[in-house]
């Protein structure tokens, strides 16, 4: 499943599926719902195939099932920059613990990814990244 090696400091694996898809959570231990919503727990999700493959062949999608896609939220609706396209396990993997790493130092901008900001929200990731 995932690949060998640490993760950055704050990232858990917290899915490991038989279908490849792997989930990491950013510190679980701070946005565990009491605090802030549940909803609120930074993912970064390692995923196989086509996002929007349903059931059957979809002759139009442009992607294979020998896709694989990265993609960070800060919560359901809200990812952190672009969805990554790789076509093989092992690239996904070594971006995904990119990602995870350039996060955890306060490299990525969350904030421009929402519309309503939520500043209390900011502010937590702010001092557990290290980000000024």
């Amino acid at each position: 499943m995932t690949s060998e090696g640490t993760l950055a400091d704050g990232w858990v694996v917290w899915a490991d599926e038989d279908d490849g898809r792997t989930v990491y959570a950013y510190r679980p231990d701070v946005f565990d719902g009491s605090s802030f919503p549940a909803a609120c727990l930074p993912v970064c999700y390692v995923t196989h195939g086509a996002r929007t493959r349903r059931p059957g062949r979809n002759p139009n999608d442009a992607t294979t099932v020998a896709d694989w896609f990265v993609t960070l939220y800060l919560e359901p609706d809200v990812h952190v920059g672009e969805v990554r396209r790789f076509d093989d396990r092992a690239a996904a993997d070594e971006y995904a613990r990119e990602l995870l790493a350039e996060f955890a130092a306060g490299q990525i901008d969350y904030r421009a990814a929402y519309q309503v900001p939520r500043e209390e929200y900011f502010e937590r990731l702010d001092e557990l990244t290290g980000r000024n």
